[in-house]
């Protein structure tokens, strides 16, 4: 988020096209091209460099790195929206008042992007916490998988599917009590216009 808001036109270039790229393509389709086709590069690019080893990418790696690679995206995405969302006339006052460049970010501008981040990082983190049942498709023995390990060895698939249910929703629902607390703790003092 740092680097799309810098100065700097080659990084704003270089993390725009990161974000279209990954956020325009399908998560299951990145997941799978970076578990078999990841693989084949990194042994193709260290062969061509000469080295003699060989590298197996296992389904929690493919995993771990595909949904921080596409999480990634839509998170640097929050969190640029909500330094931008941030009023620059906050850090001038606070830069006139002589206050040094570290507390101007951790007293001024880090808890009101915090705010600004919030809604959208909520929305994200229960989004990420869903898409982990994707990893069951490159073989990773996660809640998924084995629900349907165990409807197939039971014959009940639809009760174990509904038990994983169940937990993702479980999941889903302290994250949202957690980050709604996290939320009216930075909101504290601000007001919001009322209901027509």
């Amino acid at each position: 988020a740092l680097m799309a808001i810098s100065g700097n036109p080659l990084l704003r270039k270089l993390t725009g096209c990161y974000s279209s790229v990954i956020r325009g393509i399908p998560d299951l389709l990145l997941m799978l091209m970076l578990f078999f086709g990841g693989q084949i590069f990194l042994n193709n690019a260290i062969e061509w460099s000469g080295l003699d080893i060989t590298i197996e990418l296992n389904q929690f790696t493919a995993g771990f790195l595909t949904l921080g690679i596409i999480y990634g995206a839509y998170f640097m995405e929050t969190f640029r929206g909500a330094l931008l969302a941030v009023p620059q006339g906050q850090a001038e006052a606070a830069r006139a008042f002589g206050m040094s460049p570290f507390k101007i970010n951790t007293r001024i501008l880090f808890p009101q992007m915090v705010r600004f981040a919030l809604p959208g990082f909520t929305n994200n983190w229960l989004v990420v916490s869903k898409a982990t049942a994707l990893v069951s498709v490159i073989g990773l023995q996660d809640m998924m998988y084995r629900a349907k390990q165990a409807g197939a060895a039971s014959r009940e698939p639809f009760t174990w599917l509904l038990f994983t249910g169940a937990t993702y929703l479980l999941i889903t629902s302290l994250s949202l009590y957690a980050l709604r607390r996290v939320e009216r703790k930075y909101s504290a003092g601000v007001r919001y216009g009322s209901h027509v």
